[in-house]
């Protein structure tokens, strides 16, 4: 069953969407957070139930976040995509809050070769898991801001919530 809140943040309104976990704790695994006008963000389907309370510990964490009291996610969430994708996206959630690395960096680290940069770039962008899995944290070789799902500016808002100063 596909459940699905939504919350206000700094960012726009987030949609949420998870599944409900086998855990004990009865929790949701999130398995997608979007913000508005993002490229390929999840979109409410028919279905779908809105269920807020399956999401209360999500919500406090991403508040936390958004306060600047938390730099690392405890969430359970479920994904799929490819082993490549799965590699990739791995790496990112390695990136410590307040740091950020090059899409070649991330090459490096899956074992990837330098060539492999266009596809890390493609991974990143199918990342579902905006803000919790940190690809904002990716940038380009030369230091610029590239690539957001969520747009630029949402990128360099989360950067500097995170105390990164980058050069646009």
């Amino acid at each position: 069953m596909t459940l699905y809140t939504t919350m206000d943040s700094p960012l726009g309104e987030l949609l949420l969407v998870g599944e409900e976990s086998a855990t004990a704790d009865g929790g949701t695994a999130l398995a997608s957070l979007s913000v508005p006008g993002q490229k390929n963000g999840a979109v409410v389907q028919d279905g779908w139930i809105s269920k807020p309370e399956a999401f209360t510990e999500i919500v406090a964490q991403l508040r936390s976040y958004f306060d600047g009291r938390l730099t690392r996610f405890g969430i359970e969430y479920v994904t799929t995509g490819t082993d490549f994708r799965q590699r990739v996206w791995t790496a990112l959630e390695a990136i410590p809050y307040g740091t950020t690395l090059t899409y070649g960096d991330i090459a490096d680290r899956i074992g990837a070769p330098k060539a492999a940069v266009r596809a890390v770039g493609t991974a990143i962008g199918a990342n579902p898991l905006l803000v919790v899995r940190p690809c904002h944290r990716v940038i380009g070789a030369n230091g610029a801001l590239t690539g957001y799902a969520g747009g630029l500016e949402r990128k360099q808002q989360l950067l500097e919530l995170e105390h990164v100063h980058q050069a646009a």
